[in-house]
């Protein structure tokens, strides 16, 4: 990975690259109101922002989040960009009801570095917590700006006017009206308001809080949404390049002779990049087919079942990111004890969408159009590449075909840079199924033990927590635990050479699955120690009110039946919390005792995410996050070889299927005076918790290695 990727990853410290002029900015907006977000506005965000870095000031004149048109039109300008989690529709609500505008009117242009402002990139569920306040903050300002304005034109005093569906309105004598386009006449107004904006109240929202369908349903399903891999450009070139067999691989020889010769082909050597274009891509496929390499391959015998050992080999010290009272206390107080090691393997993001990338080049200035969830970080990792000033290189992200946190790294982009730069024409680099499983910096391996116990009372008397390679997200006790520590080594999972044998990243919820499942399932085996139904244990170890809620909520719409767990029945609950967001996953499961195949019948899922602006989205979310946890769950494992990744394609690498949905079941917990918090991942992390505790319950066996595969339920019951 690049410097830039290196700053980026976790969350995120990538400082802002420099900002657009103000006159480079009229340029590109042409007419409007522009308004400004001050540096004073955004303070809030960062007093609650997990890292300082979430949020940076940035210039006023390029601080602009919004326009309002001649035509009455209002575009909203945000460096998020959209890969399927909806927010193209519930930041337009947002503005809508903030500006009071009609929600039609609103149109929103998404993550183009040359009209949106700076954004270090779409991850970690966090467009809604901290971009919209800085986008409720703008068009709060802007609807008292227009309003001032309305008193100058109407002769009204201001306090006798209100915004209304676009317009200016007299009180008094409603008929006395001036529209937004009426006020702003095509030009770029830069009167400052002044004084702190006081935003709309949750109340009087109109459509924030309302389920609204998708604006990008209708050209998705029709097929009509463009992606990166669907533009095309005059001359353009697609480039196959030259790929290792294995990761440490060093080029030995190389012959393209036979590349060189097919008709129309074009090979390209710059340093490390090889490779072949064509005017089509089985042309260039063709070509590559004809090139003769030789590798030095280097040597290693870690797979995927000795990595675990590896891992906690190579951690470094953990440290210690939480602890309380006396865990020698806790062991005293204790009458039933358990400690277990948890394992979770690598996984790919498997989008449906490849890496791709198109690159051109005019009057010397690089656009790249690119499936990238980080299309700023991109400009700054390009221009480097380069040798170019940020100002002469543009990203323009279209609809992503998916990222969950793989789409953050953009080599494909940079490589269709470099090669538009040695041709002189567009190129587009479109990673193969292959190329996609290589490159992937795939979600790493992890190790949870965990040493607990609990009193006759049927509390949690101590927990001693470690986590190797996970990080510490999702590890937080929000259990009432007297004497407890854990222990993070490293606190990230990036940072110590040679213990992956390949790029690790961030895989949606980063890390908190792993330290979900573990937590989780060590819950229930001290509720089965100490007796208790899975669900009583935890509400009698649970004092968080919300925590308590979304518990008692899934129970609830799942019909839950207290017993103690092996009931046979095959239920299980899990809980946990990630990106603001509380959640609560009961499932009911079906094992196979003779093929060891878990079937999932039934999901409920409960979740308190504050004031939920769209829930129709929020809903799908939950279901998508829950159809996704599926695979982690039950099949998904990156299989290998030392340097060699051996699962290339979906053949090995096994996705969830229709034919795997359970009946689904939401509860979005009602919590309009709360502030809006993620919605695109928490539901996942509970998934294979719940899944693994169903199992147990099933047929008395625990397994404590994911994904619960049915070699190792047959396993888990062999050792029963």
């Amino acid at each position: 990975m690049s410097r830039h990727h290196d700053e980026l990853l976790p969350f995120f410290g990538l400082e802002p690259p420099a900002a657009s002029t103000r006159r480079r900015f009229l340029q590109l907006f042409g007419g409007g109101i522009v308004v400004a977000v001050s540096a004073r506005d955004l303070l809030a965000l960062q007093e609650e922002s997990p890292r300082p870095s979430l949020v940076r000031e940035l210039p006023g004149d390029f601080n602009a989040f919004l326009r309002i048109g001649e035509d009455g039109r209002v575009t909203c300008f945000t460096g998020k960009i959209e890969m399927g989690q909806g927010v193209v529709t519930s930041l337009a609500q947002t503005l809508a009801d903030e500006l009071e505008v009609p929600l039609e009117v609103v149109d929103v242009t998404m993550g183009d570095t040359d009209l949106c402002p700076w954004d270090m990139g779409t991850f970690g569920s966090m467009t809604t917590r901290y971009f919209s306040p800085a986008l409720r903050a703008a068009a709060a300002e802007a609807r008292e700006v227009l309003l001032e304005l309305g008193a100058e034109r109407l002769k009204v005093p201001r306090e006798h006017l209100l915004a209304r569906q676009g317009q200016i309105v007299d009180t008094a004598d409603p008929a006395r009206k001036v529209s937004y386009a009426e006020l702003s006449k095509g030009q770029a107004i830069g009167r400052r308001l002044g004084r702190k904006a006081v935003l709309e109240s949750v109340a009087d929202f109109d459509v924030v809080g309302r389920p609204v369908r998708r604006r990008d349903a209708e050209v998705k399903v029709t097929g009509r949404a463009q992606y990166a891999g669907d533009l095309r450009r005059e001359g353009m070139l697609y480039a196959r390049l030259v790929r290792p067999p294995v990761h440490g691989a060093t080029l030995r020889s190389i012959d393209v002779a036979g590349a060189a010769a097919v008709e129309g082909a074009t090979v390209v050597r710059d340093g490390d990049l090889v490779a072949v274009l064509h005017p089509t891509p089985d042309g260039a496929e063709q070509a590559l087919a004809r090139v003769k390499a030789q590798w030095n391959r280097p040597a290693s015998e870690l797979d995927q079942d000795s990595i675990f050992d590896h891992l906690v080999k190579v951690a470094p010290a953990g440290e210690t990111v939480a602890e309380g009272g006396s865990l020698a206390a806790g062991r005293a107080a204790a009458s039933a004890f358990a400690r277990r090691t948890y394992h979770d393997g690598y996984r790919a993001h498997a989008a449906i969408e490849t890496h791709t990338a198109l690159a051109a080049f005019s009057d010397d200035r690089l656009t790249i159009w690119a499936s990238t969830q980080t299309p700023y970080p991109l400009r700054a990792e390009a221009a480097e590449a380069l040798g170019l000033p940020e100002d002469a290189v543009r990203v323009v992200p279209p609809f992503v075909g998916g990222g969950f946190g793989g789409k953050t790294a953009n080599q494909q982009a940079i490589e269709a840079a470099r090669l538009a730069r040695l041709t002189g024409r567009p190129v587009q680099v479109a990673w193969t199924r292959a190329e996609e499983f290589f490159y992937d910096n795939f979600r790493p391996a992890a190790v949870v033990t965990i040493d607990a116990g609990v009193t006759p009372a049927g509390r949690i008397a101590y927990w001693d927590y470690a986590v190797y390679f996970a990080g510490d997200r999702g590890a937080d006790q929000f259990y009432d635990v007297p004497h407890h520590r854990t222990v993070a080594a490293p606190t990230g999972f990036w940072g110590v050479p040679g213990a992956h044998p390949f790029a690790v990243g961030p895989w949606r919820a980063p890390g908190n699955y792993t330290n979900t499942f573990a937590r989780e399932s060590h819950v229930d085996i001290l509720a089965a120690a100490a007796g208790l139904d899975p669900v009583e244990f935890r509400l009698r170890n649970l004092t968080d009110a919300t925590m308590r809620g979304v518990l008692q909520a899934a129970a609830e719409r799942f019909s839950w039946r207290p017993a103690k767990a092996p009931s046979g029945r095959g239920q299980g609950v899990a809980c946990g919390i990630d990106a603001g967001t509380s959640v609560a996953l009961a499932a009911e499961v079906e094992v196979d005792r003779s093929s060891g195949r878990v079937h999932v019948t039934r999901l409920v899922c409960a979740q308190n995410m504050g004031l939920c602006v769209n829930p129709a989205g929020a809903t799908i979310q939950i279901e998508g996050c829950l159809t996704m946890g599926l695979g982690y769950a039950l099949a998904e494992e990156v299989r290998f070889k030392g340097g060699e990744v051996l699962d290339r394609n979906f053949d090995t690498y096994e996705l969830p299927r229709f034919s795997w949905l359970p009946a689904i079941s939401t509860v979005i917990i009602d919590a309009p005076s709360e502030a809006p918090q993620g919605g695109g991942e928490p539901a996942i992390i509970v998934v294979g918790a719940a899944i693994a505790n169903a199992v147990f319950d099933a047929i008395g066996a625990r397994v404590l290695r994911m994904p619960l595969t049915p070699a190792r339920v047959k396993a888990a019951l062999a050792a029963t």
